[in-house]
């Protein structure tokens, strides 16, 4: 795992380990407060235009629900035995594959339409 990812693990498992928190955080738990905190990031742009500027006090807020969906991420990850990295990396080469730029540049359709 990237070293600056892994310092955050390490500073996320010893503050949830000072509070005895690992028995609540199960894969399955984890998972919901991922889902959880994505919905208050969507929430974020509900009722607004596709270029409504974001002010700093909303941007500050969004900035907090990605902190919580990149904590509970890591936890799962470090939970489930993943590498978010290595995993990220290898769904890149995946999509590279199903999706070559030189067929789908400027398109948005599902790689089975190509």
């Amino acid at each position: 795992m990237d070293e600056k990812l892994q310092n955050l693990l390490n500073r996320l498992i010893r503050f949830r380990d000072e509070r005895d928190w690992a028995q609540f955080h199960t894969a399955k738990n984890l998972a919901i407060s991922i889902s959880l905190e994505a919905a208050e990031l969507l929430e974020h742009f509900q009722w607004t235009g596709e270029n409504d500027e974001i002010s700093t006090e909303k941007s500050n807020a969004m900035a907090e629900e990605v902190a919580d969906i990149l904590i509970y991420l890591l936890l799962i990850s470090d939970n489930l035995g993943i590498d978010p990295v290595e995993a990220a990396q290898k769904k890149i080469q995946k999509n590279e594959e199903k999706y070559p730029a030189d067929l789908v540049k400027g398109k948005s359709h599902k790689y089975t339409e190509y």
